[in-house]
């Protein structure tokens, strides 16, 4: 008799191309917020102009944290629940950033943050024992 609580092959590729997704958004976030002249930035990101560069470069590293924390432990399979403790964190992440935009009178632009958080979701729900890192 099959077990029908075996996540399917379907699922555990789903949750990797999330995480990839998720990942390769947050590593061009952290490059822009990293590496662009905050002149050059703010003309897109109309925010970081007006805020300390500090904060802008700290969100830049929390970005790149994010990246790697929801794809390496599942990928090298160390300390794997890593990837959906990390996939949390980025749910708090995009929360705050939500509030910061709503705050500052910016609510039209939290939809990126709130499809961010949905897949991030999507991959804390998947990876807290929903489907293994890696099918045996």
């Amino acid at each position: 008799m099959a077990d029908q609580h075996k996540p399917s092959k379907t699922l555990n590729i789903t949750l990797w191309i999330a995480q990839i997704l998720l990942a390769a958004t947050f590593i061009w976030a952290a490059s822009m917020k990293l590496f662009q002249p905050i002149e050059k930035l703010s003309a897109m990101w109309p925010w970081v102009g007006q805020v300390p560069v500090a904060l802008v470069n700290f969100t830049g590293v929390i970005d790149l944290l994010g990246a790697l924390g929801v794809i390496l432990p599942a990928l090298f399979r160390v300390r794997p629940k890593l990837t959906p403790i990390t996939a949390v964190a980025i749910i708090i992440l995009m929360i705050c950033a939500s509030v910061f935009h709503i705050v500052r009178g910016e609510a039209s632009v939290i939809g990126v943050n709130v499809i961010f958080a949905l897949i991030a979701a999507f991959i804390a729900w998947g990876r807290f024992g929903k489907a293994p890192i890696m099918p045996k």
